[in-house]
This record gives structure tokens, sequence and C-alpha cells, in this order.
């Protein structure tokens, strides 16, 4: 830095530059732009310190070892709620409603801008700002480094997998349930409660696992695959397809923001989605069936995924709506404390409120989507307040102080699962967020127990300093910017 800046002084050009600044004004402003081009390429390569080869094998494992995998990896990082929680609506929505002609195209696209308005606001801003001098991909390595990371991800794998099968076979999460508005009266219903979002949480520790290079990339699309079965299962037991298109939207999502999964097969994922869809459908409908339910003939499987028809019927109506909303209480209440220390409280379903609205009954819900429901409920302005919040909240949970460890991952996979999946129901999902974030203590709990220890060490000139015992086979990442003698190994509790 100072070579150049004498240069720019000294060099060849002094009667140019020379004359408008002094030497303090100058390195300023070339600190400034330096800091512009680190938010993006990283740190520069003139005192990075000697990549170790374990890391080398690292980035050809994130984000893929080509030009263009390595870009799709950043680009998802530098915009994730731009470029994949919106993803949906320009995949899915709007092509349909340009192919069958819909009339509100024009109220869909300027909802949709104003989301994305909000989301891309922040994000560029949030690269302005240095989050991680030493890059992503070291230091999600090392704040991952957890010696029981995997064997956790495993556990939690399991117990959701049980829990998500038990609980439906006692009522939990049906179409049946949900008809009645009662809550089933089986004790493992109000049990498997306790662990809710642990499928979502598991996937975040699955992540984590080969972010820290504690597994390898087919052992994790094994589980993953477990965890997508198994919701594939759950929907003909309870009836509803709903969540299983949030989970797998959550899965290419974080994959493809965290550079496990590369973007090539997150658009396969979609359109093997797409042509399973008929078959869910028809599955769907003969739980319904068998059940005692009616089900409309004239509904086909293409008529169901219409859902620019869903969002553009908030364009019929004036908003903010006078719709009854959760109240700081009922936060508190469905959020931080779990059904089985309160079993007598009723069904919390805004749905439910929006479609006694529109002159509905009672015993059904009827959504707009999340972008739907805050411009019904909030107003335009909300859109962009709202999805300009949870983008920030996202760029502090990936970038951070490095890139995150594993509670970080699963508190982004939680934000990511509910109030910003493009399905879900607002404002119910900023509820479900609280009651998984309650759910997933226990582990955060274990993860800090069972964390690396540090132990101080003596170095040759006498002077103490920390150590981190690491398996042989993975990468030292020492800090930058200290003199080599003084260097400490990075500890992410």
């Amino acid at each position: 830095m100072f070579s150049l800046l004498d240069f720019v002084l000294d060099g060849p050009f002094p009667p140019i530059f020379a004359c408008r600044w002094s030497k303090g004004e100058a390195y300023v402003v070339l600190q400034l732009g330096d800091l512009v081009r680190q938010s993006w390429v990283g740190y520069p390569a003139s005192v990075r310190p000697r990549t170790p080869a374990g890391l080398h094998r690292q980035r050809s494992r994130v984000g893929g070892s080509g030009a263009l995998e390595g870009w799709a990896a950043r680009t998802f990082r530098s915009y994730p709620v731009s470029l994949v929680m919106f993803a949906p609506y320009v995949v899915f929505i709007m092509p349909v409603a340009v192919v069958y002609g819909n009339p509100e195209i024009g109220f869909l696209v300027s909802l949709i801008a104003l989301g994305l308005g909000g989301s891309l606001l922040v994000e560029s801003a949030a690269l302005l700002l240095r989050w991680a001098p030493e890059g992503w991909v070291r230091s999600a390595l090392g704040a991952n480094d957890h010696p029981r990371i995997y064997l956790i991800a495993r556990a939690v794998a399991i117990t959701s997998i049980v829990a998500d099968l038990v609980g439906a076979a006692a009522g939990r999460g049906t179409v049946f349930t949900q008809l009645s508005g009662a809550m089933p009266e089986s004790p493992l219903a109000n049990a498997t409660s306790l662990v809710s979002g642990w499928s979502e949480l598991a996937v975040a520790l699955l992540i984590a696992s080969y972010l820290g290079n504690k597994a390898s990339r087919r052992r994790i699309f094994v589980w993953l695959l477990a965890l997508i079965v198994t919701q594939v299962v759950l929907v003909g037991i309870t009836a509803i397809s709903s969540p299983l298109f949030g989970f797998v939207t959550l899965v290419a999502a974080l994959g493809a923001i965290s550079g496990v999964i590369r973007a090539r097969y997150v658009a396969v994922t979609a359109i093997v989605l797409v042509l399973a869809w008929p078959s869910l459908f028809q599955i769907r409908n003969e739980v319904r069936q068998n059940g005692g339910f009616t089900v409309s003939q004239e509904i086909t499987a293409e008529d169901r995924l219409r859902f620019d028809l869903q969002m553009s019927a908030a364009a019929h109506h004036d908003v903010p709506a006078e719709v009854r909303q959760p109240s700081p209480l009922d936060y508190i209440r469905y959020g931080l404390v779990p059904r089985v220390l309160d079993p007598e409280r009723p069904v919390l379903s805004t749905g439910r409120e929006i479609n006694q609205y529109l002159g509905g009954v009672a015993t059904s819900a009827y959504s707009f989507m999340t972008l739907g429901n805050v411009y019904f409920l909030d107003g335009r302005r909300a859109v962009v307040i709202y999805y300009a919040l949870w983008s920030a909240v996202v760029m502090m949970l990936l970038r951070l102080g490095g890139g995150p460890g594993p509670v970080r991952l699963a508190l982004l996979c939680f934000v990511l699962s509910g109030p910003l999946l493009w399905s879900s129901a607002y404002p119910d999902s900023t509820i479900a967020l609280m009651q998984h974030t309650v759910a997933a203590l226990p582990i955060f709990v274990l993860l800090w127990l069972t964390r690396r220890r540090a132990t101080v060490c003596v170095s040759r000139g006498g002077r103490p300093h920390r150590h981190v015992a690491r398996h042989r086979n993975d990468a030292f990442v020492p800090s930058p910017g200290l003199p080599r003698r003084d260097r400490a190994w990075r500890q992410h509790p």
C-alpha cells in the first residue's frame, strides 16, 4: 500500500496529485478504494497468508472448482435473498402468469419489484463492508471445525425423521386436524412438537459438517435425500403438500448460498419437482378421499400450480386490510412456550382470519403467500421494509465476523424456511421461527459443550499463545496480519 502511495505522490505524476492532495488524504482515498475491492474480491494477495493445501481442497469442495461455479457461489452469498428466495416468484409464478394471460400481471410485477427493491438495497450496501478479510471459505472452514458436528447432525436428522413420522401418525399437522380446528389429543403429538424444526436444523448441521471438512459431499447428499424422502412420505400421511415444496426450496437455497449444492443441481431439482407434482397431487387427493373429504374433480394438478392467481387476488382489496393479526402477547405465548406446557391454547392461524375476511368459513384458510400476505395485511411500504429488514438479518448471519458456524447456519436456516420462504404464511411464519429457535436450544448448548477446546502453549520466545488441537487432515488457518512467530490459530466456538 505504501509503495503504491509513494508512486502516486512521488512518481512521474507529482504535478497532478501532489498539488491537490496531501499524503494523508491520498492514503485515505486509497484505503477506501482497497476496502471496496476487498468486499468482493477478498483479501489482498500481497498480504494474504500462504494457503494450506487443505484450504485449496476446501475451495474446490465449496462452490465447485470451475470459474463459473465459484462465481455463482459468491453471487449467491452476495445477494442471497434477491437471487435465491425470489427465484420461485421469477421461475414459477411469472412465466405461468404470462402464458395464461393473467390480467393482473402488472400488479405481480410491481409487488415483486417492491420486495426486490428492499432486499437489493440492503445487500448492495452490505457489499461495501469488510466482513471477512481472510475470505468466506477460509473463515467458514474454521468456524465449522467442530469435532462432533457430523455426529450431532446425524443424530438430529434421525430424531427429526422419527418425530415427524410419529407426529403425523398421531395427527399433528394433518389436513384433517386443520379442517377440524382442534389439536390432536394424543400426547405423542404434543411430545413431538418439542423437536419442531429439527428437520431444518439437521439441514444446517449437515451443511456445517461439509463446510468444516468433516463429511464428504456424497454422505451429506445421502442424509439430505433421506430428509426429503421423509417429507414425501409425510405428504401421503398428512395430505398436505406445501411443506414438501418449502423444504426442498430450503435445501436448494441454503445449499446454493453456502456453495455445497452447485447451481446446476438446483436447476435440476426444480425441474424434477415440477415433473413429480402431478403424482404427488394424485396421492394427496386419494388420502383426502379415503379420510372422508370431498375433493373437487374440476381442479387439476396444473390448476393447483396457478400461484399467480393466488397472489393476484390481493389486488382487488384495499390495503392494509382489517384482519386480526397476532398480538405481542401471542408472539410470546406461541413462539416461546412449547405446546406441551400450554396444551389448552387454541390454534393460531392468520390464514383462517384472511379466509373469513374474504367471505369463507372458519374451517378453511387462505394465503396470498409471503409477498402477498405482507402487502394485504400491512400495505405497500411494508413490503419494502419487511424484505429490507430480513435481508439485513440474513447478511449478518451469513457474513458478519466471517463465515457462519453451526449456530448461525441454523438460525439462517430458520429464517429462510420461515419469514423468507415464498410459500409460507406471514405473520405466522415469524412465530414458527421463534418456535424452532426455542426447540433448537438444547442442540446449541450441546454444540457449545462439545466444542474444540483451546490450550495455552509457550513459544520459543517464552510468550504464551492459544493453540487449538486439530485433526492431522484439517487445514490450519492462521490469523492474517500478525507476525509469523505470534500467529495464533483461530478458534470459533
